[in-house]
């Protein structure tokens, strides 16, 4: 969707993994009609309960290389623990043909790519309240081994230090505040932008 300065608006939510950027943005897409969540394509192996095209576009690492030598991708990145991510510009079209505000869930090298990319993308840092929390998340969520835990944790301290390049940073203290507080910052996006539907 165009925003009132003629620009098509996209939000970007960023972070450290197990700052709790997911749960925030389902509470903002349920809460926010305009919004809809972009789906990224990966080549990591999908997760017991994931559906391909709803947590992610699972494709092959050469299907993946090809997209990339096509100009495909929107952004993509190169993920330590040996992954490849990324946002197809195919996906960016389709939500904004529907009338509707393409949200990026991005690691930060890729949500800085799409801010220099895309004039007026609205990007968005969720940080856990301290690092020892973080690791605490990442350890209880165990979906990942714990060498790729260590790796997800020195990121992270990488990640933390390019927080103040984004427009916007959110402390997920508590769920119910930050995601009050996320909704706050995109309902004001979207009105500025004239793409805020009229309640």
């Amino acid at each position: 969707m165009a925003s009132s300065t003629g620009r098509p608006l996209v939000v970007v939510v960023t972070g450290t993994s197990g700052a709790g950027k997911g749960t925030l943005e389902k509470v903002l897409l349920d809460t926010t009609p305009e919004l809809e969540l972009a789906v990224s394509a990966t080549t990591r192996e999908q997760r017991p309960g994931e559906e391909n095209g709803r947590e992610y576009w699972f494709i092959t690492p050469e299907k993946f290389d090809g997209l990339v030598e096509e100009g495909e991708f929107l952004e993509y990145v190169d993920l330590p623990w040996g992954a490849r991510s990324g946002t197809l510009r195919s996906e960016i079209d389709r939500i904004q043909a529907n009338g509707r505000v393409p949200l990026l869930d991005l690691e930060t090298d890729g949500a800085l790519r799409v801010q220099e990319t895309i004039p007026g993308a609205v990007t968005i840092f969720v940080d856990a309240p301290t690092f020892d929390e973080l690791e605490r998340r990442l350890r209880e969520r165990a979906t990942e081994s714990s060498g790729e835990i260590q790796v997800r944790l020195a990121l992270a301290r990488k990640q933390q230090e390019q927080k103040g390049r984004f427009n916007h940073a959110i402390v997920n203290d508590d769920v119910e505040r930050a995601a009050k507080q996320l909704a706050e910052i995109v309902r004001g996006e979207l009105q500025a932008a004239g793409t805020m539907s009229r309640p």
